[in-house]
């Protein structure tokens, strides 16, 4: 009786270990046995777990943690499928033909070694990367149109083997879900450190096939950030910083624990607005904004257009901005995206940006240092 009692038990525990798994239905019923998680020491929301046969890649919902967003099983194509799967989405690997939707993943795997399984792109006049744009007018490269609403006669004809995009909070992904093809939900942007959105380029090395050459590169990647987070500690002075631009009647601020709020605090400064314990952005009254980082010592700004943007075009865009600090003592700089590649770089190379940072806060480190993403701002632009 004991035994009968003990053995319905157990069939309810796999039971309850199944529906906990998420993923879609593309698999067989069963259990995994063991397996070997893999240590990620900064990622928050990915879990990779190796198995004999598979391997089991598990995203955490990053705005429900305690749900489950995709579960992977990544099945090496060229061996026969395994007989017993857990519930997840079964990709078959390397992926050979992907479809990628954003420009932060064609360099990351152009920097892998990979660039042949990219097979298709959304959003080309993003892409900055002239391989990209070069192999899709050889023909090598599919243009899929909008990431918001993909041209689905082009992605049935490219029959990718894996579709790439990033997720967000009660999303839909339109037509290309009835497709059965792997969705694979790249929330890397959702991490809450440099280093844990770095750190996702092991799960896609793994995609393509690359993956020792991925975990090599996020060694170099981590080592080099860890050397100047400790130069930067090492700063006497911790001077305050100010970012971003006025967007319409809201100021747009990263919040304290965002990667960019942790990013200032890494690089040896005081975020004016370290205290909102937010991971995104917080919309503030200028008001707010000014009572509380009139005084900051460095103003930071993004912003994309064809000229470098001046003191003389912040004073005409919004007066106001004369009455800080940083504008009457010449100390905002500006990254221009529409000339350099910020955002296709730094989710996978922190480091690169990490240096510029402290190269602005404390100057005396890096006496010699070109500027890679942030300049000094002119009076005015002669040539506009």
């Amino acid at each position: 009786m004991w035994r009968l009692v003990s053995l319905f038990w157990g069939m309810v525990g796999c039971v309850f270990l199944l529906s906990a798994c998420g993923g879609s239905g593309n698999t067989k019923a069963g259990m995994p046995e063991g397996g070997d998680t893999l240590r990620l020491a900064y990622a928050h929301y990915l879990t990779v777990v190796k198995h004999k046969e598979f391997t089991q890649v598990t995203i955490r919902n990053p705005w429900d943690s305690a749900r489950i967003l995709h579960t992977y099983l990544l099945v090496d194509k060229h061996k026969p499928s395994p007989r017993v799967l857990p519930q997840g989405t079964v990709v078959r690997i390397p992926l050979e033909r992907m479809l990628v939707y954003s420009a932060v993943h064609c360099g990351l795997f152009d920097e892998l070694g990979a660039m042949e399984a990219v097979g298709g792109v959304c959003d080309l006049s993003y892409i900055r990367l002239e391989k990209i744009r070069r192999r899709v007018r050889d023909g090598l490269i599919t243009d899929a149109g909008s990431s918001m609403s993909p041209d689905i006669e082009r992605v049935i004809a490219l029959h990718p083997d894996g579709i790439l995009l990033s997720p967000f909070e009660n999303g839909s992904y339109g037509r290309v879900e009835k497709l059965d093809i792997p969705l694979i939900e790249c929330a890397d942007y959702m991490e809450t450190s440099a280093l844990g959105r770095a750190e996702w380029m092991r799960f896609y090395g793994m995609l393509a096939g690359k993956e020792r050459e991925a975990d090599s590169l996020f060694a170099e990647v981590e080592r080099g950030y860890q050397a100047l987070r400790a130069m930067a500690d090492k700063a006497k002075k911790k001077p305050v910083v100010l970012a971003e631009l006025k967007q319409g009647s809201a100021w747009y601020v990263p919040g304290g624990r965002s990667v960019t709020g942790q990013m200032y605090a890494d690089a040896g400064a005081h975020y004016a607005f370290g205290s909102i314990a937010e991971n995104g952005s917080s919309p503030l009254s200028f008001e707010t904004v000014y009572d509380r980082a009139r005084h900051a010592d460095y103003w930071l700004v993004k912003y994309n257009q064809k000229h470098d943007k001046t003191y003389a075009e912040l004073e005409q865009d919004y007066r106001p901005y004369t009455g800080f600090d940083a504008f009457r003592k010449r100390k905002i700089y500006g990254c221009n995206t529409a000339k350099v590649s910020y955002y296709e770089e730094i989710p996978f190379h922190p480091e690169r940006l990490l240096k510029d940072l402290i190269a602005v806060f404390h100057p005396d480190m890096f006496p010699d240092y070109q500027a890679r993403y942030f300049t000094p701002l002119r009076e005015r632009n002669e040539s506009k």
